[in-house]
């Protein structure tokens, strides 16, 4: 298929499971073990060689720009065998005519071993290591299927991949026990992991009633622990030195610019999925069958992922604003956060009440920081 007959308004993001849901670990507050009962009648989920050709061909063949990015995500992506990674590079290469390749892989970190890091560094792979901030924290819900620790592995790992030099990132969830230590959160990361790039995702999940799940941050506890946080990164002269997603995405909104992470953006279907068998998804937290664009061997990616239906979706977070988001002072700063997390009986997302106490605790900081972009780039035009 020619993709030069789609009209391209945005580069063609998605995500690759080449284990689906399949994971070591029995995290409590993982919303992704349970989309393996979407593949029950399918004995092994794993992506089969065939299809993956088939994704790399496309994939790369759809970009229009000079670089191309590829995440492998899970389940717990090291569950395949490094083969399998070795031949993905092997097939990039094939077929990327003359484009840069980059790729960036999700794990768990409990399975990185030393062959593993050598890849890893040698293919210049960015990782992102899941990891909830010390033992303690960490250890709460992040277990193995047999319900014991996992810290310790993750700190092997990580002790790995910096003794092979490869570049990787920490990516924590922020649930209802770590949030009251925002400070012991923030510091384990910066002074013992000396971790320079940190994202930080609250967990919003419903129980099977449509209650709220026990391990939530609260809202309020959600806005103390930015607050918290924020105030460490500024007093201890972290900015510049060590990247918080959250609060980089927020000084984007505030310039204007579009936020490097979805969940803030105005709009989103801008990242799909694929899943191991070659179902894609309109985004990686709506793996439902309403949400299912087609399959990768009776559909083009291009024809999925600018289809009218993923049109739909992505418009889907504005157009479903509730009539307080909409008069809320701060709405540019959030664009209501996930349509996921949207779970309050008026439409609003779940952490309302600590975003809007976020906002207002460090708009004077994020008005001065405008103000000296918007200086540096006058004098440089």
């Amino acid at each position: 298929m020619d993709s030069s007959i789609f009209s391209l308004s945005r580069p063609l993001y998605v995500m690759l499971k080449p284990v689906g849901a399949r994971c070591n670990l029995a995290c409590e507050y993982c919303y992704y073990l349970e989309k393996q009962h979407l593949y029950d009648d399918e004995p092994r989920h794993v992506m089969s060689e065939e299809l993956l050709e088939r994704f790399i061909e496309e994939y790369i063949g759809a970009q229009m720009a000079g670089e191309v990015l590829f995440t492998w995500h899970g389940g717990e992506t090291m569950m395949r065998p490094l083969s399998f990674y070795k031949r993905a590079i092997e097939l990039q290469k094939k077929y990327a005519n003359g484009k840069t390749i980059s790729n960036s892989i999700q794990t768990n970190g409990t399975l990185i071993t030393e062959e593993w890091a050598r890849f890893l560094h040698d293919e210049g792979w960015l990782v992102g290591v899941s990891i909830d901030g010390p033992q303690e924290f960490h250890d709460e819900y992040r277990r193995t299927r047999q319900g014991m620790p996992t810290w310790a592995k993750v700190r092997k790992g990580i002790d790995i991949l910096n003794r092979f030099q490869v570049e990787w990132n920490a990516m924590a969830v922020v649930n209802d026990y770590n949030a009251d230590y925002p400070l012991d959160f923030y510091r384990f990361f910066r002074d013992d992991l000396q971790c320079r790039y940190l994202q930080f995702t609250p967990i919003v999940e419903r129980m099977p009633d449509g209650t709220p799940a026990p391990f939530n941050v609260g809202p309020r506890q959600w806005g103390e622990f930015l607050c918290a946080v924020f105030d460490e990164w500024v007093s201890h002269g972290d900015v510049g030195e060590m990247f918080v997603q959250l609060f980089d995405a927020t000084l984007c909104n505030w310039c204007g610019v579009v936020p490097g992470v979805c969940t803030m953006a105005h709009s989103c279907g801008h990242a799909g999925v694929m899943e191991f068998n070659g179902d894609v998804y309109s985004c990686d937290h709506f793996v439902f069958p309403q949400y299912k664009l087609g399959n990768l061997r009776d559909k083009h990616l291009v024809e999925m992922m600018y289809s009218p239906e993923q049109e739909a979706f992505g418009r889907m977070k504005c157009d479903a604003l509730s009539q307080q988001c909409r008069e809320c002072e701060w709405l540019f700063a959030c664009n209501g956060e996930c349509p996921r997390t949207r779970i309050l009986p008026d439409g609003r997302c779940y952490l309302c009440e600590g975003y809007r106490m976020f906002f207002s605790y460090v708009a004077p900081w994020m008005d001065e920081m405008k103000k000296k972009i918007q200086a540096e780039n006058s004098c440089i035009s």
